[in-house]
């Protein structure tokens, strides 16, 4: 099995953030979890995954602190699992993964899920790049200033 290379010492944020939720299963479980999923049961029953990998991805996620195991409010034996603050700033990215994917991975017409807002019930409005003066900004508008080893 080839083992990627760690991230964490990495100078660009989106390296650093894809070594901490970059891989398929994190990523749903964080989806999950805002969809009002606690149990570890229910997880894997919702996403048909591996305990064994479940397991795992909840241990990174909570190394992480971007979720965090609970105690059963009602007094069971079993865990909770919960986004933390930093987990739930994982909404942008996860709302910008959907939106991408209803725009490229669906015909036309196609039916899909639909994230609205919870008072409305109205479709969540599409997200945008903005300068910090309002502007939308397009990939033409934005550069990358990368860090150089003389910075440091």
């Amino acid at each position: 099995m080839v083992r990627k290379k760690s991230m964490k010492g990495d100078y660009c944020p989106s390296a650093r953030a894809l070594d901490v939720i970059g891989d398929w299963w994190s990523l749903l479980i964080v989806r999950e979890a805002f969809d009002g999923v606690t149990r570890f049961s229910a997880f894997q029953k919702n996403l048909g995954i591996a305990r064994n990998i479940l397991s795992e991805r909840l241990r990174k996620l909570t190394g992480e602190r971007i979720m965090e195991s609970v105690p059963d409010p009602n007094g069971g034996a079993h865990q909770e699992y919960r986004l933390t603050a930093k987990g739930r700033d994982l909404l942008p990215v996860i709302v910008s993964l959907r939106q991408w994917g209803e725009k490229h991975l669906f015909a036309p017409g196609e039916t899909h899920s639909r994230l609205v807002d919870s008072v409305s019930g109205e479709d969540v409005a599409a997200l945008d790049v903005r300068s910090q003066d309002g502007r939308m900004l397009s990939a033409d508008d934005v550069v990358i200033v990368k860090v150089r080893e003389d910075d440091l």
